[in-house]
């Protein structure tokens, strides 16, 4: 059976080319029928923040990433948590240090560090003496008998090669001169990365170990651990990286400085921004961040178009296929169609992917997506709807129904856009008097609905003598606040007759 895994470290929020990673893991185990598997990578206990667990782990769920074993739902092969086994790493060193594969090392960091200057200096590849090594008890006394204190490292080849056949990149082979004794455990006796990884996957039965390309350079000493503990390797698939907006640099969450200069982006983020800024959120590169996930949910992105779009970052089925339902996705997805190339970020084509799924939802589940941010700031809802069928495709993320504000507020609550108000009622000699003339029509007018209001506004630019646009501007500022928005027409019958006429009263006030 196959069975993936990916295993997050608890030390930031979720990036989202961790995600895609995982999405690959989770479509390649579903297409063969099989499981997989979410475990935590928490061996760094310095590094680790505890309250970043949970987050990580609900975002895969909003994102319908669930997993069938590891982390809180548990499973046959645990623990899932790398720092609930250590017993378990440090028997694995042990065997590893009793047939050859590693040693005790008791260099000091100076000696290590003189020893690379040496080689700087000579201008050669360092490569480590093991003058400090110890491979039996009594090669170890006499540096016990000093004081010092042992890693334990690899004892890796002098010559030959490691060569794996990547589903991703084809036949590897790196020299094993190119790689160091690497530090498989501390001084403290606690296990680092690179053993706890052969040993979990060993254990959780891993089949096929598909990661970012950075982890390219640890497969090999990964293999000489499993093959020194007597384990035959998973099969490696490594993913190129998602590179930032329009570069070829891995993409990072420390830089959105630097990608707020790219148009898409900024827009992307600026979109969001101004939702969260209405609800009162925190502002903070780490906790907002389109690189981030939590980004995308807070400001009310379908998960759904989240997921096709990552699908599509660095891999396709052919060259016009874009939309995938989530069984769709499983039938189609193979390593082989993995390109090998980085995948630029493209905010631009992500929100065209939201605007594709948003269209495709009914008023209803716009209504069920919506309403919690209204509910945030304690507005009214009972014309959420009427705003909803209305604003029709305006509407592209759940949080844009922070855009029509005016609807579910009274109207002594109403702000206005003070350069739209100038302009279009302050400035405008006539504009008062013909407010006030049309708000006694409107005061007069039954049925109170769109087409009625519409009606109305015609007679009464005819008997006037107007265009429309001396009347329509000023009506939409004095009742909305705001200079744009969907029909006035419709605007007006949603706020109803009375609040129309308040609203109107309330903007001439102002003037006066």
């Amino acid at each position: 059976m196959v069975r993936t895994r990916f295993a997050p470290s608890p030390t930031g929020y979720l990036h989202i080319g961790g995600v895609r990673t995982a999405l690959f893991n989770w479509l390649f185990a579903r297409r063969h029928g099989g499981q997989f598997i979410l475990r935590i990578d928490d061996t760094d206990q310095q590094r680790n923040v505890a309250e970043s667990l949970a987050p990580i782990l609900h975002g895969f769920r909003w994102l319908g990433l669930n997993w069938d074993e590891g982390a809180e739902i548990g499973g046959p092969y645990g623990p899932y948590y790398q720092s609930e086994k250590l017993p378990r790493y440090q028997d694995a060193i042990r065997t590893l240090l009793d047939n050859g594969a590693a040693y005790w090392d008791y260099a000091t960091e100076d000696e290590m560090k003189a020893e690379r200057q040496e080689a700087e200096q000579a201008k050669k590849p360092f490569t480590y003496s093991r003058r400090w090594m110890a491979e039996t008890p009594a090669d170890r006394a006499p540096f016990e008998a000093q004081g010092r204190k042992a890693v334990v490292r690899l004892k890796i080849p002098r010559e030959g090669k490691c060569v794996f056949d990547d589903r991703v990149r084809g036949r590897v082979e790196v020299e094993w001169t190119q790689e160091a004794d690497h530090v498989i455990q501390r001084a403290d006796g606690s296990a680092l990365y690179n053993l706890a990884n052969v040993v979990d996957d060993f254990d959780m039965k891993i089949t096929h170990v598909i990661r970012a390309s950075e982890h390219l350079s640890n497969t090999p000493r990964q293999i000489f651990i499993a093959e020194g503990l007597g384990y035959t390797p998973p099969e490696y698939a490594h993913l190129p990286f998602v590179a930032e907006p329009g570069s070829k640099n891995k993409l990072s969450k420390r830089k959105i400085a630097d990608y707020l200069k790219h148009p898409d982006f900024k827009k992307l983020y600026e979109h969001g921004e101004r939702i969260a800024k209405t609800l009162g959120l925190q502002i903070a590169p780490e906790t907002f961040n389109p690189v981030v996930v939590a980004f995308y949910e807070q400001v009310g992105y379908l998960p759904e178009a989240i997921v096709n779009y990552l699908l599509l970052l660095g891999w396709s089925l052919d060259d016009k296929t874009e939309f995938f339902t989530a069984e769709e996705m499983m039938q189609a997805f193979s390593l082989d169609r993995i390109n090998k190339a980085p995948a630029s970020f493209d905010a631009k084509k992500l929100f065209s992917f939201q605007e594709r799924y948003m269209n495709l939802l009914s008023v209803e589940q716009k209504v069920a997506m919506t309403l919690p941010y209204l509910q945030q700031l304690g507005l009214a809802q009972d014309k959420l709807a009427d705003v909803v069928q209305a604003a029709a495709d305006r509407i592209k993320i759940a949080g844009d129904i922070l855009d029509y504000t005016a609807f579910f507020i009274p109207g002594d609550q109403l702000t206005y856009e003070e350069a739209s108000f100038d302009k279009r009622l302050r400035a405008p000699a006539e504009a008062p008097g013909l407010l006030r003339k049309f708000a006694a029509s409107l005061a007069e007018l039954e049925p109170f609905d769109a087409p009625s209001i519409e009606k109305s506004l015609q007679d009464f630019v005819q008997a006037e003598g107007i265009g429309h646009a001396q009347i329509i501007h000023a009506l939409r500022i004095a009742t909305t606040g705001k200079a744009v928005g969907f029909g006035l027409f419709e605007s007006l019958a949603i706020l109803g007759k009375p609040e129309c006429l308040t609203r109107i009263e309330g903007a001439l006030a102002r003037l006066a």
